[in-house]
C-alpha cells in the first residue's frame, strides 16, 4: 500500500500538500518512527512531540536556505524523515547508519550538529550575524524544548541577541519534559504563561476596541501599547523573553498544522528578534509514550504495539550506582547526590525516592551543578555529583576552579566513560581522562566490577579530603555481586595476575581485556603479568617503577583517549622517575571523533578485544625481539 510518506523526498514536497494530506502525513511519520525506533532504540518521545511542528516549519520556510537548527537533536526524526532520509531511516542509530542526533555531514539539511542541549539559539544567533555580515537574505531558526532552557547558555544566547536586535526566530516546543520532568522556577514560569491565555484574549480585545476610535488616530495604538504592558505585568508577571528582547508570541497548539502554518507565516516577516511558545505533547500519537514520557524519551528495543521492554538480567553500572548510594546514604547522613537533568539516565530516581531530600536535581546545567556541590562541601556535606562524562565537559571550569583549586571533596560520578553506543560522538566519554587527570589536587579511579565500584564510591566519600572522579561505562557490571564496603588503599594498584615476560596495565575496563588478552597469550607462549591499576592519578609509582625495570616492556589498556590519558600518565611516571629504557604500548582510543554503533562493534574498530590485543601485542614484541 503506497504511503504519502514516500513521495516525499524534498521539504519543497510539501508545498503542494493540502492541510488534510498534511495531517495524513503526520500518522505516517509517527508510525515510520514508532516502527524503527522499536527496532533500533532512540529517543521516541521527543520525536513524537514535534511531527506537526516540523510539518509547518518545512511547508512556511526553505530549507537549507533558510537554517533550522534543532536544539539538541534528538527530537529531529520528522527532520530526517522529510529531508530525503526517509530510505535510510530504517539505519537510525545503527552501525554504519543516520545518526540519532543533527549531523552536518549527513545532510545539508543539518545545518548544526548536536546532542547536548542548549546549544541552538547561540548557533542560530551565529548563523544570523554571517547571513547579516555578507548580505544575504534568509531567516534563521532555532527549535529549543523546555528542558533545554534550563541552562544557562540559551539566556546568554537570547541576552545577545534580544540585545541586537537580530532578525532571529526561536521556538519553544514546551512539553513540560527534559529527560526527567523539569525542575525549577523557569518549569514554574513556563507553566504560569500557559495558564493565562486570558492575557492574549484581553490584548486582541483591547487593539480591537482602540482600533474602532479612528479619532484617536496614533494615539489609539499608543494608547494599546500601554494597555498591553500593562495587561502583560498583570497576567503575565515579568515576560522574561521581551524584557531579553524578543517579542513573545504564544503559546499555541503545536499539534495543530493550520494554525502552526498561519503564525510561522505571519512571524517570519518580522524583522526583530521572537519567540513563538508551542505546546505539544511528548509522545503524541502512541498510547503508551504519551503515559510514560520518561520511559520512552529514549530507550533501547521494544514492543511496537504493547510498548514492553525486556528486562535486564544484569544491572548496569548506572542501575548499580544508585543502589550503592542507596546503601552509603544509610551509613553516612551527610552523604547528597547531585544530577542535572539526568535522574533517570544516571540512575538516581531510585535514590531520590528513597532520599528525596538529599537528591538534587538542578536541571541541564552542568555549571551550576558542580558548583553547587562545591557549597554543599564547603558546609560540611559529602555530594557525589553524577553526570555523564561528555556532559562534565561543559562544567570544566567549574571543576577546575570552584572545587580543585579549594580542593574540596565533591565526588564525581562519572557515567558514561568510554563508548556510549549508538548515541555516538557527541556522548561517547572519550576524554574524561584528560581533562580530570591534568587538574591538580584531583584523584582519578575506575572500577572493574561492582564491589570495586561500590568500594571507590565509599572511599572516596568516607576518606577523600579533595576532590575524587570515580569513571565506570555504559555497560552492565559483572554480576559476581557486592558485599558491604571496604577501603581502598589511595593510590595503589592491585596485582591480578602474574607473568615473567611482560606487563599489562589496565584501568576500569581495560582490566578485564587485559586479563582475557594475558590468557591468549600464554598460549602462545609469552607470559604476562596483569595490573589492576584503580588509580589513573594519583599512580602506583612505586609498583610501576619495579615493573618497567623488571620487564623493560609494559603494555597499558584503557577506554578512553590516548591523548593525555591513562597511558601518558605512565609514561609520565616513569619519566619523572627518571627510569630509562623501558618501552611502553599504548592502547586506546585514537585521536579522533568515533562514530555511532553497537559498543561491542565500536571496541573492535578501535582494536579493544581481548584477540586483537594479543595479536598487536605478540606484533609488537616479535619487533623488538628482532632489533
Amino acid at each position: 500500500m503506497s504511503r504519502l510518506l514516500d513521495e516525499i523526498h524534498d521539504p519543497r514536497d510539501l508545498k503542494a500538500l493540502s492541510m488534510a494530506q498534511l495531517q495524513t502525513l503526520a500518522t505516517e511519520m509517527r508510525e515510520e518512527i514508532l516502527r524503527v525506533v522499536a527496532v533500533n532504540g532512540g529517543h521516541l518521545g521527543p520525536s513524537l512531540g514535534v511531527v506537526e511542528l516540523t510539518l509547518a516549519l518545512h511547508r512556511v520556510f526553505e530549507s537549507p536556505q533558510d537554517q533550522i537548527v534543532w536544539d539538541v537533536g534528538h527530537q529531529a526524526y520528522p527532520h530526517k524523515l522529510l529531508t530525503g532520509r526517509l530510505d535510510r531511516f530504517h539505519t537510525l542509530r545503527q552501525y554504519g547508519g543516520i545518526s540519532g542526533f543533527t549531523r552536518r555531514a549527513e545532510s545539508p539539511h543539518d545545518i548544526f550538529g548536536a546532542g547536548h542541549g542548549g546549544t541552538s539559539i547561540s548557533a542560530a544567533s551565529g548563523l544570523g550575524a554571517a547571513r547579516d555580515l555578507t548580505g544575504e537574505d534568509r531567516h534563521v531558526v532555532a527549535v529549543i524544548g523546555d528542558g533545554s532552557f534550563t541552562a544557562g547558555m540559551a539566556y546568554e544566547a537570547m541576552n545577545h541577541a534580544g540585545g541586537m536586535g537580530q532578525r532571529l526566530m526561536v521556538i519553544l516546543n514546551d512539553n513540560e519534559m527534559s529527560i526527567s520532568p523539569n525542575v525549577g522556577a523557569m518549569a514554574r514560569y513556563f507553566t504560569k504563561i500557559t495558564t493565562t491565555p486570558v492575557y492574549r484574549r484581553l490584548e486582541a480585545d483591547v487593539y480591537d476596541l482602540l482600533g474602532k476610535i479612528p479619532s484617536l488616530g496614533g494615539k489609539a495604538r499608543i494608547a494599546a501599547k500601554r494597555v498591553k504592558e500593562g495587561l502583560k505585568g498583570l497576567m503575565v508577571p515579568g515576560l522574561l523573553f521581551e524584557e531579553l528582547g524578543f517579542k513573545y508570541y504564544g503559546p499555541i497548539d503545536g499539534h495543530d498544522i493550520p494554525l502552526l502554518v498561519r503564525t510561522l507565516k505571519e512571524l517570519k516577516e518580522f524583522r526583530e528578534p521572537v519567540l513563538l511558545h508551542v505546546l505539544t505533547k511528548k509522545g503524541k500519537g502512541v498510547g503508551f509514550a504519551e503515559a510514560a514520557p520518561i520511559k520512552y524519551h529514549g530507550l533501547g528495543p521494544f514492543d511496537k504495539v504493547t510498548g514492553r521492554t525486556a528486562p535486564g538480567a544484569i544491572n548496569s553500572y548506572s542501575q548499580e550506582f544508585a543502589q550503592i548510594l542507596i546503601d552509603m546514604a544509610a551509613l553516612n547522613p551527610r552523604m547528597v547526590a547531585v544530577t542535572a537533568a539526568m535522574l533517570e539516565g544516571t540512575g538516581l530516581r531510585a535514590f531520590a525516592e528513597k532520599y528525596p531530600d538529599r537528591c538534587f536535581d538542578v536541571g541541564m546545567a552542568e555549571q551550576h551543578a558542580v558548583t553547587f556541590a562545591a557549597g554543599m562541601a564547603v558546609n560540611g556535606l559529602r555530594p557525589v555529583c553524577a553526570i555523564y562524562s561528555t556532559f562534565l565537559q561543559r562544567g570544566f571550569d567549574q571543576v577546575v576552579h570552584d572545587v580543585a583549586l579549594q580542593n574540596l571533596p565533591v565526588v564525581f560520578a562519572v557515567d558514561r566513560a568510554g563508548f556510549a553506543g549508538d548515541d555516538g560522538p557527541t556522548h561517547h566519554g572519550a576524554f574524561d581522562i584528560p581533562y580530570l587527570r591534568c587538574i591538580p589536587n584531583m584523584t582519578l579511579m575506575a572500577p572493574t566490577d561492582e564491589q570495586e565500584f561500590a568500594d571507590m564510591l565509599h572511599t572516596a566519600v568516607e576518606a577523600a579530603t579533595g576532590p575524587v572522579a570515580v569513571r565506570y561505562p555504559r555497560a552492565n557490571v559483572s554480576g559476581r555481586g557486592r558485599q558491604g564496603f571496604h577501603r581502598i588503599e589511595w593510590g595503589k594498584a592491585e596485582v591480578k595476575r602474574t607473568g615473567a615476560d611482560i606487563a599489562i596495565w589496565g584501568i576500569g575496563t581495560g582490566v578485564e581485556l587485559a586479563l582475557e588478552t594475558a590468557h591468549i597469550l600464554e598460549k602462545g607462549g609469552l607470559h604476562a603479568t596483569v595490573v589492576n591499576a584503580r588509580f589513573a592519578k594519583p599512580l602506583d609509582e612505586q609498583l610501576l617503577v619495579e615493573q618497567a625495570r623488571k620487564f623493560n616492556r609494559i603494555v597499558t589498556i584503557e577506554e578512553g583517549s590516548l591523548a593525555g590519558g591513562f597511558g601518558s600518565a605512565v609514561l609520565e611516571a616513569l619519566e619523572r622517575n627518571e627510569v630509562r629504557g623501558v618501552e611502553v604500548r599504548r592502547l586506546g582510543f585514537p585521536d579522533e571523533f568515533i562514530a555511532h554503533g553497537k559498543r561491542d562493534q565500536l571496541l573492535r574498530d578501535v582494536g579493544l578485544t581481548p584477540e586483537l590485543l594479543a595479536r598487536r601485542v605478540v606484533e609488537w614484541w616479535r619487533e623488538h625481539a628482532a632489533r
